[in-house]
């Protein structure tokens, strides 16, 4: 993963906030912190598998078949993940993705 990424993201509070994994070399962010975590956030991977996995970056999402687009920096790929949060996002709950999918139930 690429130290450049992480540290724009971490730099977002609005990501910050959120629940963050790895997998596939791509960065992912979980409004909930226990697996098998939530998929309505877009997430960030290489374009290209180099050594230490740096950019450019895709940014897709939130399903793997949506493809957002490219960005040549770890801030262009953070700012169009933050664009496309979802309305209800706000700090991670430490529950499962059921569980907060019921308590947002709860709340309408």
């Amino acid at each position: 993963m690429s130290a450049e990424l992480v540290a724009a993201a971490y730099a977002e509070p609005q990501l910050r906030q959120l629940f963050p994994w790895i997998g596939m070399w791509e960065l992912h962010f979980s409004r909930c912190t226990e697996h098998r975590w939530t998929w309505d956030v877009p997430y960030i991977g290489p374009t290209a598998a180099g050594p230490d996995h740096t950019g450019p970056y895709y940014v897709e999402g939130p399903s793997r078949p949506q493809k957002i687009g490219r960005a040549n920096t770890a801030h262009e790929a953070v700012a169009m993940v933050v664009e496309r949060l979802p309305s209800n996002c706000g700090p991670a709950f430490n529950c499962t993705p059921e569980e907060l999918a019921e308590h947002e139930r709860r709340q309408r």
